[in-house]
C-alpha cells in the first residue's frame, strides 16, 4: 500500500481489538506511532514489546479538551509532526428506546464517539496545517445510516461521525489534509465474540481488512479522496 517510514501515525483507542489491527499495520509498514487509549495500565498490557525508539504510549481522556490536548502535545513534542491521525477510539451501548434514554448512555456515546472527534482535531489540524498535509480517518458504523430501535444514542453519535468528517473534509480540502471514515460492519474482536457467542463469526470484518482500508486512506494512493465514508461489512 505505501511506505510509512518517514510518516508519524497517531492512533487513538489503540488497546482495543481495532486498534491492534492498525497498530500491526502500520508497524509493518515502518510507521513511527503514538498509541494512544485511556490508561497506562491498559496500554502497556497490550504493547508489552512497543519498539522504545520510533513508538510511544500515551495515556489520556479523549472527552477532555485538556487531556487529549496534553497527549498531542507530548507527542508532537516527541516526534514533530502528525501525518496521520486514525480516530479508533469509540464505544456501543443499546437497550435504551429514545423516550427512556438516559442522560449517562447519551453522554457516553456522544463523548466518546463525537466528542473525541473534536478534542482531536483541535490539536492534530492545526499542525497539519502548518506542515502543509495530513491525513485523518476516523470510524462511523455501517449501521448508522438509518435508525434501529434500541440504538438511537449509538447511531446518532456515528452518524454524527460521518457528518463531522464530511464537514472537515470540505475545510480542509484545499488544505492538502484528506479526512474520510469507514463504515464497518460487526467487527471480529474477542470482546464481540464474548457478547454474541452463537453468532457466525466467519461473516464478521477482521481487524486485519479493516487495517487494510485505513492504510489506503492513509497512504498517498488516496491522494483525491476527501470526505468518503467506506463501507467495510464483509459477508454480513
Amino acid at each position: 500500500m505505501g511506505n510509512f517510514s518517514d510518516k508519524v501515525v497517531v492512533i487513538t483507542g489503540a488497546a482495543g481489538g481495532l486498534g491492534q489491527g492498525i497498530v500491526a499495520y502500520f508497524r509493518n509498514q515502518g510507521a513511527k506511532l503514538a498509541l494512544v487509549d485511556y490508561s497506562d495500565e491498559l496500554l502497556n498490557k497490550a504493547f508489552p514489546q512497543s519498539d522504545q525508539e520510533n513508538e510511544i504510549l500515551v495515556s489520556c481522556d479523549l472527552t477532555s479538551r485538556e487531556s487529549t490536548q496534553a497527549a498531542f502535545e507530548h507527542i508532537l513534542g516527541r516526534f514533530g509532526r502528525i501525518d496521520v491521525l486514525a480516530n479508533i477510539a469509540g464505544g456501543f451501548t443499546m437497550g435504551e428506546a429514545v423516550h427512556e434514554t438516559s442522560d449517562k448512555t447519551w453522554d457516553f456515546l456522544l463523548n466518546l464517539n463525537t466528542r473525541s472527534i473534536i478534542n482531536t482535531a483541535a490539536v492534530a489540524v492545526p499542525a497539519m496545517l502548518q506542515q502543509g498535509a495530513g491525513k485523518i480517518i476516523n470510524v462511523a458504523s455501517a449501521s448508522s445510516v438509518k435508525g434501529a430501535a434500541l440504538q438511537g444514542a449509538y447511531l446518532a453519535s456515528k452518524c454524527a461521525v460521518a457528518r463531522l468528517s464530511e464537514t472537515m473534509a470540505d475545510e480542509l480540502r484545499a488544505k492538502h489534509i484528506n479526512v474520510n471514515y469507514i463504515m464497518p460492519s460487526i467487527i471480529d474482536t474477542p470482546v464481540n465474540r464474548d457478547s454474541m457467542p452463537n453468532a457466525d463469526f466467519s461473516k464478521w470484518v477482521k481487524p486485519e481488512e479493516l487495517a487494510n482500508v485505513v492504510g489506503f486512506l492513509a497512504s498517498d494512493a488516496s491522494s483525491a479522496v476527501h470526505g468518503a465514508g467506506i463501507p467495510v461489512v464483509g459477508l454480513s
